[in-house]
């Protein structure tokens, strides 16, 4: 499933390539959203928004689109039209003169007004974005020791959209790894330095890998890997995929386990219970 900053990133090219411009048309797969076609045409987007995983295309009329990729969606801009060769069904299209975005196998999208949007059964219950520019380090580590969240394993917490959201499976490796804590250790153990170790990293790492398109691993090692023939995939991060594999830090056998039913990585040494 995309993450935070790979829905960020979407959302960018998708503005760039429609906001501020009336649209031509637009489409949608189902039936129940086919009179929204007809209302969203010649239409202004103003903005193109994201909380966490979720997506708001937001238009002049006081109407949004609200998308969710889930598993399998995929967001493309294309030339106006331009639709690609591609075994995936197209579930949304927005057009105009010059671009098109496209949205392929995602079944989650509605049309909101902004008292939908404001109730919305999944925005409305989202912890904090860490991607938001306004999420300081001191209101995540609030969510740590909340009573709600702090006798919970981090190895689950952090996958947890009410409790923050964007992290997801590679996100929750890496910043358990960058904050040096365990991924069975819960906030209710941690000391206050671990407790503002997760919260910086939380913010940090999420923001890192927007920024560096996926890359969570410190930028000047990733960049000397990748001078020295090393694959993406052999740079890109801390501790994710990377099973057996030296630790970066303290050269330790990455660990691989199935912890929150998804895979997860840590350094035992590192990350010592």
């Amino acid at each position: 499933m995309p993450e935070g900053p790979e829905i960020r990133r979407a959302a960018d090219q998708i503005a760039k390539a429609i906001a501020h411009r009336p649209t031509t048309s637009v489409f949608f797969a189902f039936a129940h959203l086919k009179p929204y076609e007809s209302i969203l045409q010649g239409r202004e987007i103003t903005a193109v928004q994201t909380k966490g995983k979720a997506m708001l295309i937001r238009f002049e009329n006081q109407l949004s689109i609200y998308s969710h990729n889930q598993l399998y969606g995929i967001w493309m801009v294309r030339k106006a039209h331009d639709y690609p060769q591609t075994a995936r069904q197209l579930r949304l299209a927005i057009h105009n003169v010059k671009k098109s975005a496209l949205l392929y196998s995602a079944s989650d999208i509605e049309v909101l007004d902004e008292i939908a949007v404001a109730h919305h059964p999944f925005l409305s219950q989202l912890g904090p974005d860490v991607l938001d520019s306004e999420t300081t380090v001191a209101q995540v580590a609030d969510r740590f020791t909340n009573p709600k969240f702090r006798r919970r394993q981090l190895a689950s917490l952090l996958l947890d959209q009410h409790f923050l959201c964007g992290l997801g499976n590679y996100l929750r490796s890496e910043v358990l790894f960058v904050a040096r804590v365990h991924p069975l250790q819960r906030p209710l153990h941690c000391s206050d330095q671990q407790i503002l170790q997760l919260a910086e990293a939380s913010i940090t790492i999420t923001q890192r890998s927007y920024l560096s398109k996926g890359i969570t691993n410190d930028l000047q090692l990733a960049q000397t890997l990748k001078a020295q023939g090393k694959r993406r995939q052999d740079y890109r991060h801390f501790v994710f995929g990377r099973q057996h594999q030296p630790c970066y830090v303290c050269g330790t056998a990455i660990v691989k386990e199935m912890l929150a039913g998804r895979r997860l990585y840590y350094c035992p040494v590192c990350q010592m219970a």
